[in-house]
């Protein structure tokens, strides 16, 4: 009940954002944030894995969670679940649309602080049910959207599909799924997936079902999204831990590369399909290619390492409570094993928000929240 009332308040103020688009904010910043801009869309929904998950496994019985220090330690709140030194990507860009940062589902218990999203993302979350389970409990993205969907059904419900509809077409839907569908799937030994499909098929596997719970969201009311791709896997840390030579694994990143190239081919599909959705593609790929290549220009000084773990490469083992990091946390591309620097993530929170169409496809997040 108390969750239903919670959605209930936060379909309502959308609906009231929505009667005045163009004209008056309704989501008007609360006392103490008089300084944050005007909010350019109503809300954020969120949908990922580690890489945007803000404390949703923090109660689940999961290996996956960073709710301790050194996670956090750059964060004004420290550690939150967070898998990073402070900010991720959806933190960035939240602020850039002069959005709050959006609280995590597990943490969002009334109407108040759900009005401007609610974050469902999961470490060790998959697009396939079955990816993470190393991790013991995660939460796929199918059971994300049923989380979403349970409750939004109730709204509908009361409130009637046009309204809710009315409200949801204007916010912004981020999902960033498939990492550990590789990752914490098919390169994992004790997963069947790598004698099942070569690189192609399981590319194809994924985005097939991608594609199915993308139009999910659709046909719930989602209309503009955000999908982020992957990038340059083969030089994460954990990767590089694993070379005899210390150098990015070309084989890994062959691997995802049929991945990135078919969801760029599901967002135009879906553009040109899903009547008034607007689909746009992060590549990630080539913000990490341009990241590495440029590295010195940009600030960074250590691009092979994390700036916490145990190993070779700092990627071995994550950070461990209470390790402590590298002081100048600014310099480094990678936190730990396998995830950014708050650095990174603000630097490819922007080029997403207003990059040109080498970093994001057909238009950036600011082009599509002004739709």
């Amino acid at each position: 009940m108390a969750e239903y009332l919670s959605f209930c308040v936060l379909i309502l103020l959308l609906l009231s954002s929505s009667a005045g688009a163009g004209e008056e904010d309704a989501f008007a910043p609360e006392a103490g944030v008089s300084e944050r801009r005007r909010a350019m869309v109503p809300a954020m929904f969120i949908f990922g894995d580690s890489l945007i998950d803000n404390g949703n496994n923090n109660d689940l019985p999961s290996f996956a969670k960073a709710n301790y220090f050194p996670y956090g330690i750059d964060f004004k709140a420290g550690p939150t679940g967070r898998f990073s030194n402070g900010y991720t990507m959806v933190d960035t860009i939240a602020e850039l649309l002069g959005l709050p940062l959006i609280p995590a589902y597990s943490e969002a218990r009334s109407g108040d602080q759900m009005r401007y999203g609610v974050n469902y993302a999961s470490a060790a979350a998959g697009i396939l049910d079955i990816t993470g389970r190393n991790f013991v409990s995660r939460i796929p993205f199918n059971q994300q959207i049923r989380n979403f969907e349970n409750t939004l059904d109730q709204i509908t419900n009361n409130l009637g599909a046009p309204d809710v509809a009315q409200a949801l077409a204007r916010c912004i839907f981020f999902v960033g799924m498939g990492s550990n569908d590789y990752l914490n799937n098919y390169l994992m030994p004790n997963y069947p997936t790598k004698n099942q499909y070569n690189a192609q098929q399981y590319a194809d596997l994924l985005v097939h079902q991608y594609s199915q719970q993308l139009t999910r969201l659709y046909n719930l009311g989602a209309r503009k999204f955000v999908i982020a791709g992957l990038g340059l896997m083969g030089c994460i840390p954990s990767i590089l831990a694993q070379s005899s030579n210390g150098m990015c694994s070309d084989e890994v990143n062959q691997l995802v590369l049929p991945f990135n190239t078919n969801t760029k081919a599901m967002i135009n599909n879906l553009n040109a399909n899903l009547p008034g959705a607007k689909f746009s593609y992060i590549d990630v790929r080539n913000m990490f290619q341009d990241l590495l290549a440029n590295a010195r220009p940009y600030g960074f000084h250590v691009v092979n390492r994390g700036c916490c773990g145990i190993g070779r490469n700092r990627g071995q083992i994550t950070c461990l409570p209470f390790q402590m990091p590298c002081r100048d946390r600014t310099t480094y591309i990678f936190w730990d094993a396998f995830h950014p620097t708050e650095a990174v993530n603000v630097l490819f929170g922007s080029k997403a928000f207003n990059g040109n169409q080498n970093m994001v496809y057909p238009i950036n997040i600011e082009q599509l929240a002004k739709l």
